[in-house]
């Protein structure tokens, strides 16, 4: 076993990149300009231009805006009836059992999401089932009940798990 000294320990070799030098000469390869051009407010530091044209109107402004795109957007985990019947089929569901978001995560029908499990009617369904999710489409819900079976709606996950907030005392008064 080699003894390891304090003066030998090294970097691996290529962890350490040496420094670009600028501004020692025009030899040097990087002299005079250091690399940034000529003048203007570009080769100056601290400069952030961004979306500005010269005082054009920026193509951002020009184009117009349609619709808009929710801040808090619901994050599912899709499941089709279609793969539901497939995981029925391989014995991976039990029928008898009520199927709940934990059960199909466990049997590897669906993967993780926070607001729980979608399920959408794209496929047949011959099993009798009960569900618990937290969302299904019309055409989905339609072929659960057509094969006899029932469909509980539960809602989004992180609604679900929010604490509700506690009563005021009667007579506090609000500020």
């Amino acid at each position: 076993m080699a003894v390891i000294k304090l003066n030998d320990l090294r970097d691996n070799q290529g962890a350490r990149h040496r420094p670009m030098i600028v501004g020692r000469g025009i030899g040097s390869g990087k002299g005079k300009t250091c690399g940034r051009g000529v003048k203007g407010q570009k080769a100056r530091t601290g400069v952030s231009i961004g979306g500005f044209e010269g005082g054009q109107m920026p193509l951002s402004r020009r184009l117009p805006k349609r619709g808009f795109k929710t801040m808090f957007p619901r994050d599912y985990a899709e499941l089709t009836v279609d793969r539901l019947q497939r995981a029925l089929d391989d014995k991976r569901l039990n029928p008898a059992q009520p199927i709940t978001e934990d059960v199909l995560r466990a049997a590897g029908v669906v993967g993780t999401s926070q607001d729980g499990v979608r399920l959408l009617g794209q496929g047949t369904l011959t099993a009798k089932l009960t569900l618990h999710v937290a969302g299904a489409t019309a055409g989905a819900l339609a072929l659960v009940e057509k094969a006899g079976g029932t469909v509980t709606l539960l809602g989004p996950a992180r609604k679900r798990h929010l604490k509700a907030k506690p009563d005021k005392a009667d007579g506090a008064k609000e500020a």
